[in-house]
C-alpha cells in the first residue's frame, strides 16, 4: 500500500511539474514599481500587493481600488490553499467580443492582500488561472521569465533578438521603436488558440471609432523562418486623432496580423508601422524585419 501511494504522488508531483514547465515555456513577466505584468495564451495578467490586511476593511479598500462593484459576488475559491476571494466580471467591447476579467484577492504570510487580475478575449480558464495563480503567491516563477525594463534584447519566442536601447516596452511583450516599428506578441499552447487572438485583435481594430480600415489582404511572408500567410491591413486615422497623428507626420498605420507555429512554440503576433516611419526597400520597418520578410 506504501509504495502504491509513493507511486501515486510520484505520478502527481510529475505531471504538476510538466503543466508548470510548459506554462513557463510561454510566460513573459516585467516588474515595475511593485506591480507584475505577465503574458501567456493572450491573456493580460497583472499582480500586485498592498499593504491593506485581509480584513472587510482592507478588503472593501482593494475592491474600490480595482472597481469591484457592491453587487459583484465575492466567493472563496475551495481550491485554493490560501486565504482568498475570488471575483468575476464581463466588459463588452462589441456583440461578438467580451472581456472576461477574473479577480483573485489573497491574504499572504504577512496578512497583506495580494491582488492578481487576468483579462482575456471570450475566454476564462479557472484551472489554467490555478497553474499561474500558485508561482505568483509563492514566488517560484523562474528569473529567465522576466524582462528587464530597460531593453537591449528581447526573447521571442525562444530567440534572443537584439534590439539595442533605442525601443521600449509599452507592455509585456509589446516593444515600441520610435521610428521603426512596434509589435506585441504571445505565446500559446496550440495554434488555434493563436489564431483565435489574433481574429479578436483585428475585430477590435474594426471597432474603434478613432479611424477605419482602408484596405485588407492576404499576403505571402516568411516569418521567423516559417512560410506563412499574414492579414495586412491599412488603418486610417480620422477626427481629433488623426489630426494628433499628422502633428508628427503620421496619417496611416500598416498592420500584420500572423499567427503560426515558431520553433515548437505556437505564436500570435501584431506588427505595425506607420506611413512616415523608416521603411526599407523591401517595404518593412527595421522591427518587423527582425522576424519578418515579405515573399514576392
Amino acid at each position: 500500500m506504501k509504495n502504491i501511494l509513493s507511486t501515486l504522488l510520484f505520478f502527481v508531483f510529475a505531471i504538476s511539474f510538466a503543466q508548470n514547465d510548459s506554462i513557463f515555456n510561454r510566460l513573459q513577466a516585467i516588474s515595475n514599481n511593485g506591480l507584475t505584468f505577465y503574458n501567456i495564451d493572450g491573456y493580460a495578467i497583472t499582480s500586485e500587493t498592498l499593504n491593506y490586511p485581509f480584513t472587510e476593511k482592507g478588503l472593501k479598500n482593494v475592491y474600490r481600488k480595482y472597481s469591484i462593484k457592491k453587487d459583484e459576488k465575492k466567493t472563496k475559491d475551495e481550491q485554493l490553499l490560501f486565504n482568498n476571494y475570488y471575483v468575476t466580471n464581463d466588459n463588452e467591447i462589441t456583440e461578438e467580443l467580451v472581456q472576461n476579467n477574473s479577480y483573485y484577492f489573497i491574504e499572504n504570510q504577512e496578512k497583506r492582500i495580494i491582488i492578481i487580475q487576468f483579462s482575456s478575449i471570450n475566454k476564462r480558464d479557472k484551472e489554467f488561472e490555478h497553474t499561474i495563480v500558485k508561482p505568483i503567491i509563492e514566488n517560484t516563477t523562474p528569473k529567465e521569465n522576466y524582462a528587464s525594463m530597460t531593453i537591449d534584447s528581447i526573447n521571442f519566442a525562444g530567440r534572443k533578438i537584439k534590439l539595442g536601447r533605442s525601443c521600449n516596452w509599452t507592455n509585456v511583450n509589446t516593444v515600441q521603436c520610435p521610428c521603426y516599428g512596434e509589435m506585441n506578441w504571445s505565446v500559446h499552447k496550440d495554434l488555434e488558440d493563436a489564431k483565435n487572438t489574433v481574429e479578436q485583435q483585428f475585430a477590435i481594430t474594426e471597432s474603434r471609432k478613432s479611424g477605419k480600415v482602408i484596405s485588407e489582404e492576404m499576403v505571402d511572408i516568411e516569418f521567423e523562418g516559417t512560410e506563412t500567410k499574414a492579414k495586412k491591413v491599412i488603418y486610417d486615422f480620422t477626427g481629433l486623432t488623426s489630426v494628433l497623428a499628422s502633428m508628427s507626420g503620421g496619417k496611416t498605420l500598416t498592420i500584420y496580423y500572423v499567427a503560426t507555429e515558431v520553433r515548437g512554440n505556437y505564436v500570435s503576433c501584431v506588427l505595425s508601422f506607420w506611413n512616415n516611419d523608416t521603411i526599407s526597400e523591401n517595404g518593412l520597418a527595421p522591427l518587423l524585419e527582425k522576424v519578418m520578410k515579405l515573399k514576392k
